[in-house]
């Protein structure tokens, strides 16, 4: 039997019956006079994980070829047509990776080559993660720094410099050497920080504005067997927890989770850190989802409008779950599970991302506002996992100037009008609180920040969007991001 720890912890295990969940109606509101926003997504149109961004486009193909092949092709789309976006999983959620009436393009080729000290790989932009573990399990390394989930593409990772449970690394874009990409005018250059240092930070974080990713040089680290260390707390305190990880270097991977329930909303903590195990003999290879990983999903699900099953997964998290998932498990084993494994599949509403990066020391101030922002809604959050982020000196679009806890926060949103504009409005009040603390919010969802936001919480957005018109004046790169906020800066 094979599943993660992850996964029983996230789900609430199965153990607590799988039948008696589905036997519980969900206590939401009624849909009577609010119609259902259109569904699915029409021939022509390419929509993102939001289920909300339909967005037509002239094309879409994939592209398996590599190197120069890759580069040629990318020229000739450069070169004639409309618009070129290049995206994986097109898991943002604002239309980040799509272009409007323009060639939309996804690569398709897992090729990844160690280097010779093991201390890098040279990937395909298009590689996912899975396929990144698949050839560096083997080897005995693993990614330094990756998403949570291994369904994305290494590009795109970079492109939105996205961030993991490794502790104490920044962003993943800490951990990439340097990127081969095609520029709009046709050229291939090679940016790293010591060459085309500015190409560099601009395409960090970039979102596929400034260059067409070819291949890269990203740093790895090796395989580790792991063991858990649980601790519940005070949800304001995890924060402190997350300082005395990160000043501990035998700890390699943390995060920590708060109580979802809106009785003691954020009130109740745990927080789990990872240090390597005594035995680090014939690791086995890195897991994968099983049937309990797929089972937890219908547990997970159950909480939808019932706060007796989210304080009974509470109950589960931080009693059960330690005892079940305590043992010990590698690194890549950890990061070796695909966003579908908690999948949503009601039709009537869809999975919506926040992501909020905050001081350490003005955390328990964003718990705080998180306690009046959210259960005052019509939103059903079902999950938030904190993390640790270290200072990203580089991105232009950097989302850490300083070192943040990073809150990342999984909303069921009804698929309405209405609930389209709850939403809106509770993510502005969040992202202004967050801003007046001396945070931000992350740019890879909805639509829902005003530019105003923006300009504040990316105090140089101005900056790189002068920059874009310089490399790419014609627009070659373009993306619905970039009509709804870029271009206007």
């Amino acid at each position: 039997m094979r599943t993660t720890r992850r996964a029983l912890l996230l789900g609430g295990g199965a153990a607590l019956g799988y039948g008696a969940a589905r036997a519980l109606s969900p206590g939401l509101p009624s849909l009577a006079g609010n119609p259902l926003l259109p569904d699915g997504t029409p021939d022509g149109m390419l929509n993102d994980a939001s289920l909300l961004s339909p967005t037509p486009v002239a094309s879409h193909e994939a592209l398996d070829t590599a190197g120069e092949q890759l580069a040629e092709a990318f020229r000739a789309r450069l070169a004639d047509g409309p618009p070129v976006n290049v995206g994986a999983a097109r898991h943002s959620m604002g239309g980040h990776a799509i272009p409007p009436e323009g060639q939309a393009l996804t690569l398709a080729n897992g090729t990844v080559a160690v280097a010779e000290d093991g201390s890098a790989m040279r990937v395909h932009a298009g590689a996912r993660w899975s396929e990144v573990i698949a050839a560096l399990d083997p080897l005995g390394h693993s990614p330094k720094v990756m998403q949570s989930n291994n369904d994305f593409g290494v590009a795109a990772t970079f492109s939105v410099n996205a961030h993991g449970w490794p502790v104490p690394h920044g962003p993943m874009g800490s951990t990439v050497r340097s990127v081969r990409m095609v520029m709009p005018s046709g050229d291939l250059v090679t940016a790293s920080r010591e060459e085309n240092p500015d190409l560099f930070a601009l395409a960090m974080g970039g979102y596929g504005l400034i260059g067409l990713i070819v291949d890269m040089e990203v740093e790895i680290v090796p395989n580790l067997r792991l063991t858990p260390e649980y601790v519940r707390l005070p949800g304001t305190e995890i924060a402190a927890a997350f300082s005395e990880a990160v000043a501990d270097p035998e700890v390699s991977m943390a995060y920590g989770r708060l109580s979802v329930g809106r009785e003691d909303f954020f009130q109740d903590g745990f927080f789990i850190a990872y240090r390597p195990a005594a035995d680090q003999a014939d690791l086995p290879p890195a897991s994968g989802s099983g049937w309990l990983s797929r089972r937890a999903r219908d547990i997970f699900r159950a909480q939808l409008g019932h706060e007796g099953w989210k304080g009974a997964r509470w109950g589960f998290e931080t009693r059960i779950g330690p005892m079940i998932g305590g043992g010990e498990v590698t690194r890549n084993s950890l990061i070796n599970e695909p966003v579908l494994t908690l999948d949503d599949r009601d039709p009537a509403r869809t999975d919506i991302l926040h992501e909020y990066f905050v001081p350490l020391e003005a955390y328990p101030d964003f718990v705080q506002a998180c306690r009046k922002a959210i259960p005052a809604s019509y939103q059903e959050l079902l999950n938030i996992t904190l993390r640790y982020v270290d200072t990203d000196p580089v991105s232009v679009l950097a989302y850490a100037p300083g070192p943040r806890i990073a809150a990342v926060m999984l909303f069921s949103q009804e698929m309405t009008a209405r609930g389209e504009a709850d939403m809106a409005r509770m993510t502005q009040a969040l992202i202004d609180r967050t801003l007046d603390l001396g945070g931000t919010y992350y740019l890879p969802y909805r639509p829902h920040a005003t530019l105003d936001q923006m300009r504040r919480g990316y105090p140089r957005a101005e900056e790189f969007a002068a920059a874009k018109r310089g490399i790419d004046p014609d627009l070659r790169l373009r993306s619905v991001f970039w009509d709804n906020y870029v271009s206007k800066l």
